[in-house]
């Protein structure tokens, strides 16, 4: 795929973005995307924000569930970039209607990082090493493609399909909280909507295997995380529908809650 080809579908996602509007696949439409093509495309869009004034505040990676990943025939997680546009504080109002296009969300870990990880050969012990300390979270995901018709490459284009994300301002140590586990209990308007435990399992193990792969596939391109990241891990469970007027509230056992309510 050629430069140009990559700058006006890195535009045109860029401004669906920004109109809540949406666009058929670049899967349909370009088959011969690859993952490469669709990574380049997402740092486009994020140089395009960068210009607007975000700054990078860190990753998110997706996928990592087996499940997902077998429906989009990949054996392996995705990542997209976080700016501080996205971020907001646990217990906002969170505006969806004015922001987002068709929001789903769900419970994650996030990590907040005291040290860069460059890789490659980052381990598990490296990422505890490098971790301030980690916190309940909501990514509430959107796509900038039509009724969500991902294919991997379209994914992977559209910032791995992230919205806005809300972190709770506990930060946990993480010496001792048991990150495989840990229970997850999502309320929608006080009912339960969504419940998973030991979820850690389903991403390579731990969310920390999670974030090592981040830092060793950014090395391929020459890149890392850097002190001060944000990085969420995946979900932990099935996402939600984010609906104006709801108000979630999440419980990671060992780590702490967040809330949000949508307007």
């Amino acid at each position: 795929m050629s430069s140009a080809l990559i700058t006006q579908l890195g535009d045109e996602l860029y401004r669906a973005m920004r109109s809540q509007a949406t666009v058929e696949p670049l899967s349909m439409r370009e088959p011969e995307i690859t993952a490469s093509n669709s990574y380049a495309i997402s740092r486009h869009i994020l140089a395009r924000r960068q210009q607007d004034g975000e700054t990078r505040v860190g990753m998110k990676i997706g996928l990592t569930s087996r499940a997902v990943q077998k429906r989009m025939g990949v054996n392996h997680a995705d990542f997209g970039f976080l700016t501080d546009a996205m971020a907001f504080d646990s217990g906002v109002e969170l505006p969806i209607s004015s922001h987002l296009i068709q929001p789903k969300a769900e419970g994650e870990i996030a990590f907040v990082l005291a040290k860069d990880l460059y890789g490659p050969n980052i381990t598990a012990d490296d990422v505890v090493s490098a971790t301030k300390g980690v916190t309940a979270c909501f990514e509430i995901a959107d796509s900038r493609i039509v009724d969500w018709q991902n294919e991997y490459e379209d994914t992977v284009a559209d910032n791995a399909s992230c919205g806005l994300f809300v972190i709770s301002d506990k930060l946990i140590p993480i010496d001792g909280v048991d990150l495989v586990n840990c229970s997850m209990e999502l309320r929608r308007n006080g009912q339960v909507a969504s419940v998973a435990a030991g979820p850690g399992n389903a991403a390579l193990g731990s969310p920390v295997n999670v974030v090592a792969w981040l830092a060793n596939v950014l090395s391929e391109v020459g890149e890392g995380l850097n002190v001060g990241d944000v990085i969420l891990s995946g979900a932990l469970g099935p996402t939600v529908p984010a609906v104006v007027g709801d108000v979630l509230n999440l419980t990671i056992g060992g780590i702490g809650d967040a809330s949000v309510r949508f307007v």
